[in-house]
């Protein structure tokens, strides 16, 4: 199938990058549609009063963001570690929300804390779980933050986009302490149709581009590391997802999204040199889903069940190849 551009995006001059203008006209159109309190901290606090948990976990703020500037408020940012922290452990890390309208990320990390997290926390790493990076993405269903910045090219200065990203400097501050021990991140992500109708065409009007859309894949997939590549690892999740859901069929021309596939369910990204969070430590095991929830042959709860089998499976390779 032969990828075609869209139509032009509505703000913005052909050719031309934004302007504040243009931003602030583009940030004036975003509107709430789902609650970060109701959907995300809630159930999380909820979570973190049920006995078994509250033994092996605890609840941190690791920052707040400041959208006030906007009239937009506060949002407060919340992660999950293991209570039992030991300083001499290797860390596995979760995170999701880096996009906020990737819905499945942030859900399938709740439920990995509801489900799994007691079971990893008194084993041989320390956990840490961060839910909702982005919440106002989550509750505008939104790729980028309010300074149409995208997070995830902004978790090192190679980041390839300039601009304000206060979802990724939190996380950095966070994890500075800890970069040297994280030994597998898993980063939770989805691919969806709004990909190519909004994000994609607003991405080009932004940057004064031409965008050609991508064919979204029908299924889950990986994203490895191209400077550190793991296949082992990435084929047993594979391996595992594939019980769960659907696994992404290669293109006509082998590709997902415009990338040559390496293995059955997996593509390659420069994860340092795009700023992207998955390449934000020296972990030995990273991995980024792709779920995609806008398939006919994916339910909601299967989109999260993949994303918690994801984890799971990396951390049990994790410990294993420790062992």
């Amino acid at each position: 199938m032969t990828a075609v551009t869209p139509p032009l995006y509505a703000i913005g001059t052909p050719g031309q990058p934004w302007s504040e203008a243009e931003t602030s006209l583009w940030r004036s159109q975003q509107q709430i549609k789902r609650s970060y309190q109701q959907l995300v901290l809630q159930p999380l606090f909820a979570l973190l009063q049920q006995p078994d948990i509250c033994a092996q976990a605890e609840l941190i703020q690791y920052g707040t963001l400041d959208y006030q500037q906007f009239g937009l408020g506060q949002y407060p940012l919340y992660a999950v570690r293991s209570k039992d922290w030991q300083t001499d452990k290797p860390l596995a890390l979760v995170t999701g929300g880096v996009h906020g309208y990737e819905t499945s990320g942030v859900l399938g990390a709740l439920d990995f804390i509801a489900g799994n997290f007691t079971q990893y926390a008194n084993n041989k790493m320390n956990l840490l779980v961060l839910p909702c990076i982005s919440p106002w993405g989550f509750e505008t269903i939104n790729r980028w933050n309010p300074h149409a910045v995208d997070p995830n090219r902004s978790f090192n200065a190679a980041g390839r986009e300039s601009g304000t990203a206060q979802e990724a400097a939190a996380v950095m501050q966070l994890l500075q302490p800890y970069l040297a021990n994280v030994l597998v991140h898993v980063d939770l992500h989805e691919t969806t149709d709004s990909d190519n109708s909004e994000f994609r065409p607003a991405k080009a009007a932004r940057d004064g581009t031409v965008n050609t859309n991508w064919n979204i894949p029908d299924g889950f997939y990986l994203v490895d590391d191209l400077d550190n590549p793991q296949p082992a690892f990435q084929r047993a999740i594979i391996t595992a997802v594939e019980k769960v859901t659907q696994i992404a069929p290669a293109d006509d021309d082998g590709c997902l999204i415009g990338e040559p596939l390496q293995q059955f369910g997996v593509i390659h990204y420069p994860k340092k040199a795009l700023g992207l969070c998955g390449g934000l430590t020296a972990a030995k095991f990273v991995t980024t889903t792709e779920v995609y929830p806008d398939s006919p042959n994916a339910t909601p709860a299967e989109c999260n069940l993949a994303q918690v089998t994801t984890v799971v499976t990396a951390l049990d390779f994790a410990l294993t190849a420790t062992v």
